[in-house]
């Protein structure tokens, strides 16, 4: 993440307990049992990745499900935040990085990312932050994607939101199911959406969605 002041906004925000109400707000609970039941759509999960923790309140709902788990994030105190909540369990992997530079030769059948890539610079940045992540998707795996809409992201100062960001995943994966999140607040309004890597569904096109 090169945006000075998004990086400062978030040492601070973390500094404080649950600072973006994850545990405790309605509309969190309800994004989170939503992303919970789209990654879970094929049963558990054999390798996954988690591109931002926050303070762990997914995670946490993720983790048993997986029999790996790889979880980066850009903030060293958000990974100590959650790995002190999961009490490390076995099966997970916590590495320091951005979703831009973060490489694996692993391949994962489930990758989720919420509320990470509307910090990114500009929109090419996006573009090559998604197909950094499509390269590590296995063939037919799947991509859980969540975010604030466009208008609330820029009130908000950051580039764009879910609208935007949307329709670059679909230039590299096929969208096969969206939900709305709305609370009672006008900045609780979110969109999710699962993926799946194009890559299995050409050849075989009768494949279950």
């Amino acid at each position: 993440m090169r945006n000075v002041t998004n990086f400062e906004l978030l040492r601070r925000e973390l500094d404080a307990d649950d600072p973006w109400q994850l545990d405790s707000n309605p509309f969190e609970l309800q994004r989170h049992e939503q992303m919970l039941r789209m990654s879970l759509v094929d049963g558990s999960v054999s390798n996954a990745l988690e591109v931002g923790c926050a303070g762990g309140a997914f995670t946490e709902r993720l983790a048993p499900h997986c029999q790996r788990l790889t979880i980066i994030d850009v903030m060293p105190q958000a990974l100590s935040k959650t790995r002190q909540r999961l009490k490390e369990p076995p099966n997970t992997v916590w590495i320091v990085s951005d979703v831009q530079h973060f490489l694996s030769l692993d391949k994962f059948d489930l990758i989720v990312v919420a509320e990470v890539l509307y910090y990114l610079g500009n929109i090419e940045e996006v573009r090559a932050a998604i197909r950094n992540l499509v390269r590590m998707l296995v063939p037919g795996g799947r991509l859980i994607f969540g975010s604030a809409r466009d208008a609330s992201c820029r009130r908000w100062g950051h580039l764009a939101g879910a609208e935007t960001i949307l329709e670059i995943l679909k230039e590299e994966l096929t969208e096969v199911e969206r939900v709305e999140c709305a609370g009672e607040s006008p900045n609780e309004d979110c969109l999710l959406a699962r993926f799946r890597n194009r890559a299995f569904l050409s050849p075989q096109p009768n494949y279950p969605l």
